[in-house]
């Protein structure tokens, strides 16, 4: 139901559940009580049957009140159990190998100094339109998609491997303006030589910012310069299709991180975004990368006999 394996959903009941059980504790203890935090009556749904929920509920888009019947409790203790839980699954960051995660586009830079190729691109998702009459209503009005959108930033590796996903704005604001608002620019001009970020053509001009870092494809030749040689313009193909089949992991990443429902069509509140697409994107590089140790561990099958051709 969570596309998880067994080995990453026990990982993260072992990470998780005693960050949830100091802040449960913590907010208990804050409150004004006549009987002590651990007197009263105990939980019934316990931290692992609230992380199944609330993956469920990310996988499928699911109400919480389907969700609820199916754990057979009521929707509030869904809806509380997700506001608990998603949180601390946005707080884990991106996972890159044993112990180390990136959480942050400085961690992105940093991690570069040794994996010197990135990519990158921005995804939208459709959001609920804010009430008529509410200031900043157009501010999500999509002109490429003509929707009411939110935006994300999203770098993998030239492998296909997830490094970062947040950094959420408006759908209004192109992806230029995404990447110079979130500091983009000023991290990678200090960053260690021979780092190359790959981009598509929606960040033209983001390269002389970063004094070259940010590869963008060339722009096509003008209608005025069609009567260049026909081994110009060749070339100029080739060099764009070579960049583009570079470059399309970072859409294969995009697709994955759509295969959850709640983000093919994201029906919750605009300010929980955010954490939502950091939480599926740490959950999606926990799975590549259980994916790739098992496949590192795996023998190599013998290949099967041709066929004898008389």
């Amino acid at each position: 139901m969570t596309g998880l394996s067994r080995q990453v959903i026990a990982g993260l009941v072992a990470e998780l559940g005693p960050r949830w059980q100091a802040r449960h504790r913590d907010r208990l203890a804050t409150r004004t009580r006549r009987r002590g935090v651990g007197a009263g009556a105990k939980h019934r749904f316990g931290f692992a049957d609230r992380l199944l929920a609330t993956l469920v509920h990310l996988r499928h888009g699911l109400t919480h009140d389907v969700v609820a019947a199916w754990f057979g409790v009521h929707r509030s203790t869904v809806t509380r159990s997700v506001a608990e839980v998603r949180p601390l699954l946005a707080e884990r960051g991106c996972r890159v190998h044993d112990g180390v995660r990136l959480r942050t586009l400085a961690d992105v830079v940093g991690y570069l100094g040794q994996h010197p190729q990135a990519l990158m691109d921005a995804t939208e998702v459709r959001v609920r339109r804010p009430v008529e009459g509410r200031a900043g209503r157009d501010r999500f009005v999509s002109g490429k998609a003509r929707l009411n959108t939110m935006k994300a930033l999203v770098i993998c590796d030239p492998a296909g491997r997830l490094l970062f996903c947040g950094e959420t704005r408006p759908g209004s604001m192109h992806d230029l303006t995404q990447a110079r608002t979130a500091g983009l620019v000023d991290l990678l001009l200090h960053a260690p030589l021979g780092v190359q970020v790959l981009a598509d053509a929606g960040y033209q001009g983001l390269g002389a910012d970063t004094a070259g870092v940010v590869i963008t494809p060339k722009p096509k030749p003008r209608k005025h310069q069609k009567s260049l040689p026909p081994s110009v313009i060749a070339a100029h193909d080739a060099t764009r299709k070579r960049h583009s089949s570079q470059r399309i992991r970072v859409e294969h990443v995009i697709g994955h991180l759509k295969n959850w429902r709640i983000l093919a069509r994201y029906h919750g509140r605009r300010e929980h975004f955010d954490a939502t697409i950091r939480a599926i994107a740490g959950l999606l590089s926990d799975h590549q990368h259980t994916d790739r140790t098992e496949n590192a561990t795996k023998p190599l099958k013998a290949l099967p006999a041709a066929p004898h051709r008389r």
